[in-house]
């Protein structure tokens, strides 16, 4: 099974859950490719069994605008029927961004991991490093 783990990060807190999510994958059995979203094209999110997107919450609770956002409706019209995980850390708020961007998946046709993605606020301490290579894990089925 592939996996593409394709996120942004400014602080590097997203940074940390997604090479997290990718340790996951891969102790399930996943081959997994671990890009960040400016070296990412639409194929690394096409050419895989399973895609997770990885984004903060910006500004007024949305996703960021310059890189991410627009990666992300590049490859958005090709996400209905695929296995989805999303994630992403915050600082403020209450995961509105998270929730937002989880049902515009679903819109699309995405199945999305449990039908909501994973935050974690600041800095994943040791149990939020825990919860993305769980989510790795699930990601592939383990």
């Amino acid at each position: 099974m592939k996996v593409s783990v394709i996120y942004w990060s400014q602080t590097g807190n997203t940074e940390a859950m997604a090479g997290a999510i990718a340790e996951g994958a891969c102790s399930a059995g996943a081959e997994v490719s671990l890009l960040e979203v400016s070296k990412a094209g639409p194929a690394d999110a096409a050419n895989c069994d399973v895609l997770a997107l990885g984004c903060p919450s910006m500004g007024a609770e949305t996703l960021e605008e310059c890189e991410f956002e627009p990666y992300y409706r590049s490859v958005e019209g090709a996400l209905g029927g695929r296995k989805l995980g999303l994630f992403g850390s915050y600082g403020w708020g209450d995961g509105q961004w998270m929730r937002d961007w989880c049902d515009q998946a679903k819109a699309s046709g995405a199945d999305v991991l449990g039908g909501e993605g994973l935050i974690v606020n600041e800095t994943p301490d040791d149990a939020g490093l825990e919860a993305c290579r769980a989510f790795g894990k699930q990601l592939v089925g383990s």
